[in-house]
């Protein structure tokens, strides 16, 4: 029996970087020892994605069901949508519904594979979400199930998955946060820093971390506050609400530790003192994880690569995905890193294992 799971990954948006950093991704044979991927998208993409990376020596497999991949290196097996009828006209690096449809569809179609039982973990390229949301409205939700609108990868899987508890992880290696809330102003996210919230985070967290194989997870949660609060001098959240949700947690046997200086936690993390951090906020977690997972062209002022990785814990699936956008203005050049789409993949291998 090939106990390899099966990966499911998505095309993204076709005008973005998606399709070529795939390519890219899937050129890694060694992937193959790790897992079974199969690319849900439209398999002209990929084709054209082979050009501009100058992978031609990769064979595209157009395939109807999961059961018809061959799942052998040099080989990308995509499960075939007609997305895009005509793909010599069709602008890469462009706003377009065609491509904001093209990638909404893959992420339906990858998560009913999941569901289903047919792949055993999900992993996202980028979609765009202005061209995701133009495309949603502009066939009145007929493409969608009704849905007109959604904010992103999370908001659709949350939906098709029905779940309401789910929060996000960004994880650079061993490095990993979870946020109490994160695309909410930063007036709001003080608001939603309540104890029901920061507890059901904290059994998230603890949840996910024994999915990865982590028998006695230690999670940190931050504190809101400067200094935590300084015992109510700087606010009072910490007191009211995050110490009584750790207290919570506790008593069922979860290790969780805190609260602590948001300061200070990160750092205490990268030295490998916990497994987790749980956030109060999207910039609290967001920012150190991206100051370590960014790689860096000092000479060129750019960014080389993006080794992070975004997950979705709380849903009966797995959704990996890159932590970068689409990078319209390098599509179509060959020159997007597969990095973080890499890890990703290997990150779903990982969290599968525990499943």
């Amino acid at each position: 029996m090939n106990e390899k799971p099966i990966v499911g990954i998505t095309m993204g948006d076709p005008a973005g970087n998606g399709p070529e950093i795939t390519v890219q991704a899937l050129a890694h044979q060694d992937l193959y020892d790790r897992c079974r991927p199969i690319v849900i998208g439209d398999a002209k993409m990929l084709e054209q994605a082979t050009h501009f990376t100058g992978r031609t020596d990769m064979k595209i497999h157009r395939c109807e069901k999961v059961s018809d991949a061959l799942f052998i290196p040099g080989t990308i097996d995509v499960l075939h949508l007609e997305l895009i009828p005509d793909v010599s006209a069709f602008q890469i690096g462009q706003v377009s519904v065609e491509g904001g449809n093209a990638a909404f569809q893959c992420v339906k179609k990858v998560i009913e594979l999941a569901l289903a039982g047919e792949v055993d973990a999900t992993c996202t390229n980028a979609l765009n979400k202005e061209a995701m949301n133009k495309a949603l409205e502009f066939y009145k939700g007929e493409k969608s199930d009704g849905h007109t609108h959604f904010d992103g990868h999370t908001e659709i899987y949350a939906a098709y998955t029905n779940t309401k508890k789910y929060t996000m992880m960004l994880a650079h290696h061993d490095l990993r946060v979870v946020h109490v809330s994160t695309h909410v102003s930063l007036r709001e996210a003080c608001d939603r820093v309540k104890k029901d919230r920061v507890l059901e985070v904290i059994q998230i967290a603890n949840r996910a971390c024994r999915d990865m194989g982590i028998e006695n997870p230690k999670i940190a949660v931050a504190g809101l506050n400067p200094h935590c609060g300084e015992n109510g001098l700087f606010g009072t959240e910490e007191i009211e609400e995050i110490k009584p949700a750790i207290e919570a947690a506790k008593a069922e046997g979860i290790n969780a530790i805190g609260p602590i200086p948001p300061d200070s936690v990160f750092s205490e993390a990268l030295g490998g003192w916990y497994d987790i951090v749980v956030c109060m906020y999207h910039d609290q977690g967001h920012i150190p994880l991206k100051t370590v997972g960014f790689v860096y062209d000092r000479e060129a002022q750019s960014w080389k690569a993006v080794e992070g990785v975004n997950v979705t814990l709380g849903l009966p699936i797995i959704r990996t995905s890159v932590d970068h956008g689409t990078s319209f203005a390098l599509a179509g050049t060959g020159r997007c890193n597969e990095l973080s789409l890499v890890n990703a993949i290997d990150y779903a291998v990982l969290m599968s294992k525990g499943r």
